[in-house]
């Protein structure tokens, strides 16, 4: 099981509200939150190996350079990403606490999460669930290799399961063909534009009718006579947006071969660091969700103190 932490501590955050706090009146809520999800995930689903992936650079250099806009409009006045006031100092409590633990996080210099996810994905050896609020994710499903997604837009409570009939079902495409929608159609969320005047039903058809965006721009290039999905109007918007489908799939493209060490995951059976836990939980109010994710864990009782 592979977690989007960013994803899920800002579920957390907003799910959870800011009046859960610390001893001394801070808030608490993305903590609490997390760790009450990672053990439901746990309890639920019963993972072999689980690791929380970590955006190490949340707008990384190479996608910029590629596509400016990408998360352009969630930077923040002083650089970095935007986050409310309330959340930022919950973070390194959180790697504080997974490290204490010892849940496994791994991120990666110059990369996001998705990446993270991607290579760990394509190493496993086995079957895989990525849990994350993220559609560009949809593009990792891959039912021969058990890898499909679990999908919280309805909370972890009500998760959608994505594999490669559900992407189907939902956007008319083949499973895996999830990034080439999401060029076309675009991603507002991450400053995504798109290809004006393309939406989702005419990305759909085009991807039907020629498979993938190389097809689809070989088709452009030497269609003389336009007909459907290819009409001269998508025909006129695709000659259009020649330099954004050049640079889109390089930030829509989740890495799978990043340079990581290798990674166990394995399910702490007791935490790292027994004595570190215990003041993290006394400290910052934990111990109610630090004893759920520890009886989902299997750890002897009284371990915190």
């Amino acid at each position: 099981m592979l977690l989007d932490a960013a994803s899920l501590y800002f579920r957390a955050f907003y799910g959870v509200p800011t009046s859960v706090t610390t001893p001394d009146g801070r808030p608490i809520n993305a903590v609490r939150g997390f760790l009450d999800m990672t053990a439901r995930l746990v309890t639920t689903h019963g993972p072999d190996r689980l690791v929380a992936c970590w955006d190490d650079d949340w707008r990384p250099a190479f996608r910029v350079e590629a596509l400016p806009s990408y998360k352009a409009h969630r930077v923040a006045p002083e650089g970095g990403e935007e986050t409310p006031d309330e959340l930022g100092p919950q973070v390194p409590i959180l790697v504080d606490v997974l490290a204490a633990a010892g849940l496994a996080r791994v991120g990666a210099p110059g990369y996001e999460a998705d990446d993270v996810i991607g290579t760990l994905a394509t190493r496993a050896r086995g079957p895989v669930d990525v849990v994350t609020g993220d559609r560009d994710l949809f593009q990792l499903v891959d039912d021969a290799r058990g890898v499909r997604i679990l999908y919280t837009a309805r909370g972890i409570s009500d998760l959608e399961f994505v594999d490669e009939a559900a992407v189907t079902a939902k956007y008319g495409i083949p499973g895996r063909s999830y990034a080439d929608f999401a060029v076309l159609r675009g991603d507002p969320s991450d400053g995504l534009p798109g290809v004006a005047g393309v939406g989702a039903k005419t990305a759909a058809a085009l991807i039907g009718e020629f498979g993938d965006l190389a097809g689809i721009r070989a088709a452009v290039a030497r269609t003389v006579v336009p007909k459907p999905p290819l009409t001269a109007a998508v025909l006129k918007k695709l000659h259009v947006a020649s330099d954004y489908l050049d640079a889109a799939p390089v930030v829509v493209a989740v890495a799978t071969g990043i340079d990581l060490p290798a990674v166990e995951g394995t399910l702490p059976r007791t935490p790292a660091d027994p004595g570190a836990l215990a003041a993290l939980a006394a400290a910052h109010g934990l111990q109610s969700s630090l004893g759920r994710l520890g009886a989902a864990l299997g750890w002897p009782d009284g371990v915190l103190g």
